[in-house]
């Protein structure tokens, strides 16, 4: 036999709705985090969801326990990694340096283009000009740029021909041999282009420059692909210029952490099998 909720025990439609607007809060406050740690995997859909969704949750007693708990540990995470300098350890881990050495080209990993400025992300200049100094001291000859597909979006100007115009515009005179790797979406499209450079040129080793953090995980990938033919890969990467490496600040610590997720989830879905992060 079921008993009517007394009136005084029943949460009144203020009470749930307040509830509701506070689970939409967090949902608010997760998605701002999710929007800048993600990068290109937030995109306004997933934003909108997350705060749906917390509104929902906060409307029931057991999910609203769930979304407080697990606000909270996410936030205690998130302190320590903006309060401590805890993320220097796998950010060393990301890392490979190496001494450059003679080689037959030095591969400019590509890092993305600003779409509406119709301009180089810092990383690619980073990058850039970090390939064009290793050049100009005589390590090689050739330099790649990359030209990314049309996956993301078909109207961005494509990034080889900006590093083109760079490269002319720095040494109208004679610059470097410049050969573009076309048609790439991720780091694997890019080192299989240039193992078939490799061997139409008869390339024997290659200076690979990326990112810091991307660089141990470049040189796997490339070298997975061009060792088996005889082609040595020396790390060499560009300086980082997104946040202090030393992360005196929390605002350093904050784009490492966002530097340190994407290398993670690039590494997961490396594993599993699925196609890897830029």
């Amino acid at each position: 036999m079921t008993h009517p909720v007394p009136p005084h025990n029943r949460p009144s439609s203020r009470s749930v709705w307040r509830r509701v607007l506070g689970g939409a809060a967090i949902g608010a406050a997760l998605s701002t985090l999710a929007a800048f740690l993600g990068e290109v995997r937030a995109p306004e859909g997933l934003l909108l969801f997350l705060i749906m969704a917390g509104g929902l949750a906060g409307a029931f007693a057991v999910s609203r326990r769930i979304l407080y708990l697990g606000a909270g540990a996410l936030s205690l995470l998130l302190a320590l990694c903006l309060l401590t300098p805890v993320l220097r350890v796998p950010l060393d881990a990301l890392t490979l340096s190496q001494p450059p050495q003679k080689a037959d080209a030095i591969v400019i990993l590509g890092g993305g283009v600003q779409c509406g400025t119709r301009g180089l992300e810092s990383s690619s200049q980073t990058r850039l000009l970090a390939g064009l100094a290793l050049w100009r001291a005589g390590y090689a000859p050739v330099v790649t740029v990359s030209e990314q597909s049309d996956l993301f979006s078909s109207t961005c100007p494509k990034m080889s021909a900006i590093e083109r115009e760079v490269i002319r515009a720095l040494y109208p005179l004679g610059g470097p041999d410049v050969v573009t790797l076309g048609n790439v979406t991720t780091t694997r499209d890019e080192a299989a282009r240039v193992r078939d450079l490799a061997g139409d040129r008869n390339w024997k080793q290659i200076l690979l420059v990326t990112s810091p953090s991307h660089s141990r995980r470049a040189t796997g990938i490339f070298a997975a692909q061009l060792e088996a033919g005889g082609v040595s890969v020396v790390s060499v990467p560009a300086p980082e210029t997104r946040f202090d490496a030393t992360l005196p600040l929390p605002s350093d610590r904050l784009y490492a952490l966002r530097t340190v997720l994407y290398e993670g989830l690039s590494r997961v879905k490396l594993i599993v099998g699925g196609t890897p992060e830029r």
